[in-house]
Order: structure tokens, then C-alpha cells, then sequence
């Protein structure tokens, strides 16, 4: 018997075939597919280890019909799935969570008490992981559950109680750098006829540069040919920890077509406002400073 992440495990009554049982598969710990099985089941949502028996058999979703993989070990198809991943909200945000520890999926996994195809799964797929594996995964992530499943999405970063003992220092160029990262969202600062402006931007980090992308006409788009501000900043709401980086420098508009070709293959993301934002903007970073709120 061999199986997939994402396949099915019906276990039925040997005297009438009737399914009595049936789950998702989550965690295939052996590179064959070889039991035994982590799987989510359908009338309970929870999640066990199995070595599925001689009443049991497996569904290749998105591999075969349902009549073809009837249990019968000889025609079980052993192709890995091609299905296009599609993470739900909670596997972006544990993904984020976690490059943003710099862990890889194993360690995770392993402090977390789950299999690595488990988290792998949960990541890549709208999975719904129970509140205890959720809970796990938090501690794990230095965050909440209730924040990997988005509550407080809307609600505006550092409402939270104030830290005991906090303790604020200021970061060095290089802690500055390190917090601005290769890309993300930072918000940029410019004079309009109304006055100053501050508005988001999907950015990169280029040679050591900031770069992001706009429209002509735009408002991001009057930094071009000034001395520009530029913030980013994080906030840990359930650590009521933070830490934020401005930069200031000239900013100007990138025009050699192969620069601005290299900028568009490489770029990260496209902005999240949409639309056609052709105009690149540099800003070149000449004063770096940043702070950082943390507690003993």
C-alpha cells in the first residue's frame, strides 16, 4: 500500500463493504508512501497515526479513479501528485511565521510534536489543523493561534497591553539593514500639492537599494528626484515587541530598459494595489536609522 498527501483512507465493513470510516491523509513519514499514515478524519477532524488493515484501502485523489485504486497493491499508482498547491490562509501565515524565524520546516515540525510532511501539507494545502497542533505550532512560532488563523486582521497593529519592563535601543546601520530584508511592504513619504504624504509600497531590495514600483502620476511616484523618507516596521502584538527602520535617501526613476527588465524578472511580488505600475523608483539608502522595543 502507498499513498499521497492529500489522498484518501477509507476503512470499510468486511461483511458489508459499507464505508464506516474515512479521512484525509496529512502526513506520509516514509519517502515510498509506505504506511503507516497521518490522517485527519472526516466525522471527527482529528488527526491520528495510522497502519491501515486488510479493511482498508486508499483513494488517489487527483491520481486515478476511484475504481482503479481499490485496494489491491499491485495497481496502486505510486506518481507523485501534480496538483497545484493552493495554501489556505492559516498555511501562508505559518509559512511566513516560520521564514521569518529562519526555520526550516523539520526543525519546526519537530519542536511542534508533528511530522514534517504534516507541516509541509499544512502550508502548501487549505489544510485546518486542530487547535492543539495550531496552539503547538504558535509556541513554536513565537505568535498565537488565534493570530495563524487571522483574528485581529483588521484591527490596527499595538492595541495591546505595553510589555513590563520594555526596554527601547536603538538598532545599528547594519541591524537596519538586516531588518529591511529582500522585499515586503514599507511605506514611503513624499510632498504633495495637499502636503505630506505617507503611503504603502510592495518594495525590493536591490544592490543595496530600495526599489518599488508605481505609475506615473502616482503619489509614490513625487519622491522621484528628492531626498526621500522611507520606514518599515514590525510589530509582535502578543510579545508587545517591534522594532522600525527609516532610511533616507534620493530616490530616482530607473529608466535603462535592461535595468528595468532585470527589476520586473526578479521582483518578488507585483503590487498588491494592481493595475499597470510600469515606473521603477530607486531610493538610495544615506542615512539609516532604526529602534527596536524589546523586553528583558
Amino acid at each position: 500500500m502507498r499513498a499521497h498527501l492529500g489522498d484518501q483512507l477509507v476503512v470499510e465493513s468486511p461483511a458489508t463493504g459499507a464505508t464506516r470510516r474515512d479521512g484525509e491523509i496529512v502526513g506520509v513519514p516514509h519517502d515510498d508512501g509506505t504506511p503507516p499514515y497521518d490522517v485527519r478524519w472526516s466525522d471527527t477532524d482529528e488527526v491520528t497515526r495510522l497502519f491501515p488493515g486488510p479493511d482498508a484501502h486508499i483513494r488517489h485523489i487527483g491520481h486515478q479513479s476511484e475504481s482503479d485504486t481499490r485496494e489491491t497493491t499491485q495497481f496502486v499508482s505510486e506518481r507523485p501528485s501534480h496538483r497545484p498547491l493552493d495554501p489556505g490562509d492559516i498555511g501562508r501565515r505559518v509559512a511566513h511565521e516560520r521564514r521569518r524565524q529562519r526555520l526550516t520546516r523539520a526543525e519546526v515540525a519537530d519542536r511542534a510534536g508533528m511530522s514534517a510532511s504534516y507541516l509541509a501539507y499544512v502550508e502548501e494545502r487549505p489544510a485546518a489543523p486542530d487547535i492543539a497542533g495550531l496552539t503547538r505550532l504558535a509556541d513554536v512560532l513565537g505568535t498565537t493561534a488565534a493570530h495563524l488563523r487571522g483574528g485581529g486582521a483588521d484591527l490596527p497593529p499595538g492595541e495591546g497591553e505595553a510589555a513590563y519592563h520594555p526596554q527601547l535601543r536603538e538598532l545599528s546601520p547594519d541591524e537596519c539593514r538586516d531588518r529591511l530584508g529582500t522585499h515586503g511592504v514599507g511605506r514611503v513619504a513624499v510632498s504633495t500639492p495637499d502636503g505630506l504624504t505617507v503611503v504603502p509600497v510592495n518594495y525590493e531590495i536591490v544592490d543595496g537599494a530600495i526599489a518599488f514600483r508605481t505609475a506615473p502620476g502616482a503619489v509614490p511616484a513625487a519622491a522621484v528626484g528628492t531626498d526621500a523618507a522611507f520606514e518599515v516596521d514590525h510589530v509582535d502584538e502578543a510579545m508587545s515587541q517591534g522594532w522600525s527602520v527609516l532610511v533616507h535617501g534620493p530616490a530616482r526613476a530607473v529608466t535603462e530598459v535592461d535595468a528595468m527588465r532585470r527589476l520586473a524578472e526578479e521582483a518578488h511580488s507585483k503590487p498588491w494595489a494592481g493595475g499597470e505600475r510600469p515606473l521603477w523608483v530607486l531610493i538610495e539608502p544615506k542615512r539609516l536609522t532604526g529602534r527596536r522595543i524589546h523586553t528583558e
